[in-house]
């Protein structure tokens, strides 16, 4: 009698690219010898790739190892919680909150505009004091083991979008750091501070950074932005900020 055990390689191969990753890699893989073989092939993991809809066959010519990269685009998504506001200030810590303080408000707000996105509706507002806020993101809690990080240093790319009111001047600040398992700076993001004067386009911007080749034992990854209006008015007249994300993945440049 013929068993799963039996099974032809290609046939194998077609159904354990059906199961979990994870199944694969603790379980399956402990099952015989031939199962061990067939979850290390390339195919294998190259058809998960194809049946989720990570492969294009522009990859093929650049993926050195397609179970890491499956690894990567399933794990792939924003690591900033409530980047939109909707959660009011859920996940954030607010370093600085001076002036009349943080604020939410909804897309457009007064003498603003809206988003690219329309999927943004609210976004954080900032005061005639200091306002910044951060979020600690733990990277093994993420999914993203040690090895992985130390040995494929994936791309880590930062993105937030800022705004100023058409009627204020407002300055707009960014800090992002690589941080290691004793929260020594490993790399860091710090431009300079975007300075927007009075009747601005008021129009929202992007700004985006990618780490990439930074060193081995990044376990945290620290983001902190905000600023003030540099006028003074009494109210929330500062840089608007919203859409802030964090992902890390495989090749994203294409």
């Amino acid at each position: 009698m013929t068993t799963v055990l039996d099974l032809p390689e290609d046939v194998l191969v077609e159904l354990l690219s059906l199961l979990p990753a994870r199944d694969l890699v603790r379980a399956c893989r402990l099952v015989c010898r031939q199962w061990r073989y067939v979850v290390d092939l390339t195919t294998l993991w190259k058809r998960k790739c194809q049946r989720e809809g990570f492969y294009t066959q522009n990859l093929d010519r650049s993926i050195t190892d397609w179970k890491i990269f499956y690894m990567l685009c399933n794990l792939k998504r924003n690591l900033i919680k409530n980047p939109c506001a909707e959660e009011k200030f859920r996940h954030w810590k607010l370093d600085k909150n001076e002036g009349d303080k943080w604020k939410i408000e909804d897309l457009p707000g007064a003498h603003g505009n809206m988003m690219p996105d329309p999927k943004v509706h609210k976004y954080f507002v900032t005061s005639y004091g200091p306002c910044l806020k951060s979020q600690l993101i733990n990277l093994q809690k993420e999914g993203y083991w040690n090895q992985l990080m130390d040995e494929k240093r994936p791309e880590i790319v930062v993105k937030d979008w800022y705004s100023a009111r058409f009627d204020c001047g407002c300055r707009y600040e960014l800090t992002v750091r690589l941080l290691s398992e004793d929260y020594i700076v490993l790399e860091e993001f710090h431009p300079e501070p975007v300075v927007i004067e009075q009747w601005s386009d008021a129009m929202w911007r992007e700004i985006s950074h990618t780490f990439q080749n930074y060193p081995p034992g990044v376990r945290y990854i620290w983001f902190q932005h905000g600023g003030q209006d540099t006028q003074f008015w009494a109210g929330w007249y500062g840089i608007r900020v919203t859409n802030t994300s964090i992902t890390i993945g495989p090749l994203t440049r294409l």
